[in-house]
């Protein structure tokens, strides 16, 4: 199951919403099973993610924001390694799942 952190109807930032809809849009229209954790309603699961991206990929200063991509315990990426991966058709591999095109072919 992909989880994606993301912050809740009241966002702080118009671009954070915008890449938590376009992650959420892709997961949708591949129907891939994900769960939407709102980070901003829960203490103990913003302090998940913190702990649970590794530190190379955190920022040099502050907090990582979301929305940060997880399959079950295991670190994706944030929006930029996301959008890099759809552009280079790499998304699937970058989820941690099969293709989708592989399993048709099957």
């Amino acid at each position: 199951r992909v989880r994606s952190i993301s912050p809740c109807v009241f966002v702080f930032s118009l671009q954070i919403k915008k890449k938590q809809q376009d992650v959420v849009r892709f997961l949708e229209a591949n129907k891939i099973e994900f769960e939407e954790v709102d980070i901003t309603m829960s203490e103990e699961q913003r302090q998940w993610m913190y702990k649970n991206i590794p530190p190379e990929k955190k920022p040099a200063q502050g907090n990582p924001l979301p929305p940060q991509i997880f399959n079950d315990d295991q670190y994706c990426g944030d929006y930029d390694s996301f959008f890099e991966s759809k552009e280079s058709n790499t998304v699937f591999s970058f989820l941690g799942l099969k293709s989708q095109l592989a399993s048709k072919v099957g």
